[in-house]
C-alpha cells in the first residue's frame, strides 16, 4: 500500500458524504416554511450531514389551487434566502433550497444552492415545467450547471423535469456530478392508490423513473418529497445500479440521511452516451 504524507492510496481514493434529504410537512404560511427549512438545518448538521436538499418551491410553498399561498415577493424571498444563509453558515452545512425566484418574465421555479459559510453557489432554474404549472410559472432558458460540496459534486433536476426528461439528469452526470438531486411536489389525489413500499410494481412510474436516472447514468440519484398522508412518491436515495439505498417512511416527516461512497459513482454509462 503506497503511502502519501501518512495516509495510505486507499484511503485517498474513497471519499464518504452523508447527505440529508429534507421530507417535511406543507409549511403552514411563507414564515413557517422559513422557521422549518432553518430547523431542518441545524438538525442534519446534527446528524453529520454535509448538505441537505428541501423539497420543490419548500420556501414559500408550492403553489396548488388547493392552498393559499401569497402572491410572489421578491423582497421576502430575499429576506428568506438570507436566513437560510446564516442557518448554513452557524451549522457548517450546505445547502439546496427548493424555492421560486421573481424575473421580468414572471417566476421561475427554482433551486437556490448555499454554500456551508453561507455564501451563494448559484442557482439551477427550473426549466421543464408541467403543462399544470404554466399559468403560474414561467420556464427557464434551459441553463444547467453543477455545484460542488466538498468531495460531492452534485446537479439538481427539479420534479417533473426529472422524471420525465432523462438529458435533466445525465448533463450533470456528464460533467462530474456523483450525484444529482430531484426536489419535487407530489400528493395524494382523492381515492388514489396509498404506497408502502419505494418502487413497488402498484406504484406510479415515477419511483420507476428514479431508478432509471441512476442506473443509466451510473450516478446516485436523491429525490425528496414533502411528507403528505398518501403521498404517491417519497424521499429516497438511488444508487448508480439503480437500487434503493434508502427511502422515507410514505407520510412521515422528518430527515432522511445516506451515507454515500462517491467511488461508486463512475458516470460510467452517462459518459458513454453521446450528445445529439
Amino acid at each position: 500500500m503506497v503511502a502519501e504524507k501518512g495516509r495510505c492510496y486507499l484511503c485517498l481514493r474513497m471519499a464518504r458524504i452523508r447527505i440529508a434529504l429534507a421530507n417535511l410537512p406543507y409549511p403552514d404560511s411563507r414564515d413557517d416554511a422559513v422557521d422549518m427549512a432553518s430547523d431542518a438545518v441545524g438538525e442534519a448538521a446534527a446528524a453529520g450531514a454535509a448538505i441537505v436538499c428541501f423539497p420543490e418551491c419548500y420556501i414559500p410553498g408550492y403553489r396548488t389551487a388547493s392552498r393559499r399561498v401569497e402572491p410572489p415577493d421578491a423582497d421576502f424571498l430575499n429576506r428568506a434566502w438570507t436566513a437560510m444563509a446564516v442557518a448554513a453558515r452557524r451549522s457548517n452545512t450546505a445547502v439546496i433550497l427548493g424555492t421560486e425566484r421573481v424575473v421580468d418574465r414572471g417566476v421561475l421555479i427554482s433551486a437556490l444552492v448555499i454554500n456551508a459559510d453561507g455564501t451563494t453557489a448559484g442557482f439551477q432554474d427550473k426549466g421543464q415545467i408541467d403543462p399544470s404549472e404554466e399559468s403560474t410559472f414561467v420556464a427557464a432558458a434551459g441553463e444547467r450547471r453543477v455545484f460542488t460540496a466538498g468531495p460531492l459534486t452534485f446537479g439538481i433536476a427539479i420534479c417533473h423535469e426529472g422524471w420525465r426528461y432523462p438529458e435533466t439528469v445525465r448533463w450533470p452526470a456528464k460533467r462530474g456530478a456523483q450525484v444529482v438531486f430531484h426536489p419535487h411536489f407530489h400528493e395524494a389525489e382523492p381515492g388514489s392508490y396509498r404506497p408502502a413500499t419505494f418502487a413497488d410494481p402498484a406504484n406510479t412510474f415515477h419511483e420507476k423513473a428514479a431508478l432509471c436516472r441512476a442506473a443509466e447514468n451510473t450516478c446516485f440519484f436523491a429525490t425528496v418529497n414533502y411528507a403528505s398522508e398518501g403521498s404517491p412518491t417519497t424521499s429516497a436515495v438511488i444508487r448508480p445500479d439503480g437500487t434503493v439505498l434508502t427511502y422515507q417512511p410514505y407520510g412521515t416527516a422528518g430527515l432522511l440521511l445516506a451515507d454515500l461512497e462517491l467511488d461508486e459513482a463512475t458516470r460510467l454509462l452517462a459518459m458513454r452516451c453521446k450528445d445529439y
